[in-house]
């Protein structure tokens, strides 16, 4: 399977394919008429930056595990290539779609003469015989992350992992351990610039760290670093300078913790849509803003000490997300399921957690707003950000979705893991499951997902960092890869148990719980496929067209 020919058919494709979508959508116009092809589209696009992704990885791997990475990438090919030409026959009649070189003769001949099959087995017996490493490898020249990383990872295996199943179990509150350890380590303020009381090392430290933490819990540990991220994000574009020195060192410090409130109960993807209103108004001679309204899906915002709170500012909804603005709500912080704030001049605000099947730890709120006062101040940009909370939410949500590929790259590696120890352990008719040919497939299966999943977001990290265009679309594409393998590996590596995989005893039962919500927050994975990876691209093909 030569990767350069690959990347080159598939390329012709998705050229054919996005600028036939673009035609029939005006420019993505009218994407709701064409929505499956749409999914399909972001789906094929993110294969292959993926694909790319772990080439690149491999071909700068150092020689010892360099041929094992090089067919982990050949693999990640040939799936891609196989997708690409089942797309071809499905939308060949509705979109009038030209193959390419997908029908060719020579397409199938490459496809029927690589044995994947015997190349996932290798990869399987591979982590079987010497347990490929799976913790992420770095450049020597990275001392600094190295020994954040190495602190990082230690922290998460003696404070987190030994209270993980129970925090799953029982619905526990983050133990404010765990909090103030990240704190002091400072994770909190990974990629917040130093000015601002950060560490400044970055989005990909900021990763590494996430898949760490998640990997031992995603919602006791790695998710603790979310919120913090959307908000920082959005201050830093957004946010007065006196905002930014007020609120980012004690946000990058973990002396104030953060929660997000923008979904509505009634409103979930269509943000421009939301209906919680802030109107302007004055307490005892104070400027500031009225909210009433109700909020759902606000995750830690009992425990929390601020809300980043997009309402409504313009009562005209005509104006769509032109009419809405991101505020910084102040509250105080709780620890039951349950919460009241009454302020002296009339205001309340009311919370109550959800029950969910997963995700236990940090407890997902839906808040009632009526008539809560919020000063002035707190209106992220000033007057100058009235009508831009669309703008700086979007932002935050842009490293909400990179943080999240982590997350979900560190549970899936956990699940991977487990699987790994399950099978040599577990004897089935006179032999560990780990001798079976089954369990090789299998395993290597979950190692290709794994490391296509991290080097894609590894990568779109990067370019957030480097501040390139194509940075959002790639921290789009890492949260969709991301996501999904995280629920194919976990529900993979449950099967590997067997019936124990349905007991709550082991933590895979945890990981497969916990992953059913990735592809729902940061960004529905429909949604995603269609509202922001689908849609640029169709915007890039219609604007490189005129």
């Amino acid at each position: 399977m030569d990767p350069n020919w690959v990347e080159s058919a598939l390329e012709q494709f998705l050229q054919i394919f996005t600028q036939r979508l673009a035609d029939v959508t005006g420019g993505a116009k009218g994407i709701d008429n064409q929505q499956v092809a749409t999914r399909q589209l972001a789906q094929l696009a993110t294969a292959l930056e993926a694909a790319r992704s772990l080439q690149t990885y491999a071909d700068n791997h150092p020689e010892n595990g360099r041929e094992q990475q090089q067919l982990i990438a050949r693999l990640c090919w040939h799936e891609s290539l196989l997708a690409a030409r089942s797309t071809a026959d499905r939308f060949h009649r509705s979109l009038q779609l030209e193959e390419g070189d997908l029908d060719s003769t020579e397409t199938t001949r490459r496809l029927r003469n690589f044995d994947s099959e015997e190349a996932y087995r290798e990869i399987g017996a591979a982590l079987v015989a010497d347990g490929m490493e799976l913790a992420p490898y770095l450049p020597d020249d990275e001392p600094l992350i190295q020994d954040l990383l190495a602190t990082t990872r230690r922290f998460a295996q003696k404070q987190v992992l030994p209270v993980a199943q129970e925090i799953h179990r029982r619905d526990l509150l983050v133990p404010e351990t765990i909090v103030s350890g990240m704190a002091e380590l400072g994770l909190f303020g990974a990629s917040i610039p130093e000015q601002y009381g950060g560490v400044g090392l970055g989005n990909l430290p900021m990763i590494l760290i996430t898949e760490e933490l998640s990997a031992a819990s995603l919602p006791a540990a790695g998710s603790l670093i979310t919120r913090p991220e959307v908000l920082a994000k959005a201050l830093l574009v957004g946010g007065t300078e006196e905002q930014k020195i007020r609120l980012l060192p004690p946000v990058a410090q973990g002396e104030l913790m953060v929660a997000v409130a923008v979904t509505e109960p009634d409103t979930g993807s269509d943000v421009a849509h939301l209906r919680c209103q802030a109107t302007q108004g004055e307490i005892d001679g104070k400027a500031g803003w009225l909210i009433s309204g109700s909020k759902a899906w606000c995750t830690f915002s009992g425990r929390a000490d601020l809300l980043a709170l997009l309402v409504r500012t313009e009562p005209d909804s005509a104006v769509g997300h032109r009419g809405l603005s991101l505020f910084v709500v102040e509250k105080e912080s709780f620890t039951g399921h349950e919460f009241t704030i009454n302020q002296p001049e009339g205001g309340r605000l009311t919370g109550k957690a959800d029950d969910t099947m997963g995700y236990r730890g940090m407890h997902s709120f839906t808040l009632y707003f009526e008539n809560y006062f919020v000063p002035a101040e707190n209106l992220i940009g000033g007057e100058a950000g009235l009508g831009k909370g669309f703008y700086f939410q979007m932002a935050g949500f842009a490293g909400g979705r990179l943080q999240t590929g982590g997350r979900a790259i560190g549970l899936a590696r956990a699940s991977l893991q487990a699987a790994l120890d399950y099978s040599l352990q577990r004897k089935q008719f006179g032999q560990p499951l780990a001798n079976f040919q089954n369990s090789h497939y299998q395993l290597g299966k979950m190692m290709v997902e794994l490391q296509a999943a991290r080097q894609l977001t590894y990568r779109a990290a990067r370019a957030m960092d480097d501040g390139g265009q194509q940075a959002e679309l790639l921290a789009g594409m890492a949260k969709l890869r991301a996501c999904r393998v995280a629920v194919e590996v976990s529900q993979a590596a449950q099967l590997m148990h067997g019936g124990w995989g349905y007991a709550e005893e082991f933590p895979i039962a945890r990981y497969v719980a916990d992953a059913l919500v990735l592809p729902i927050f940061e960004g529905v994975e429909p949604i995603l496929e269609m509202k922001v990876i689908g849609r640029q691209l169709l915007l890039n093909a219609a604007t490189a067209s005129q």
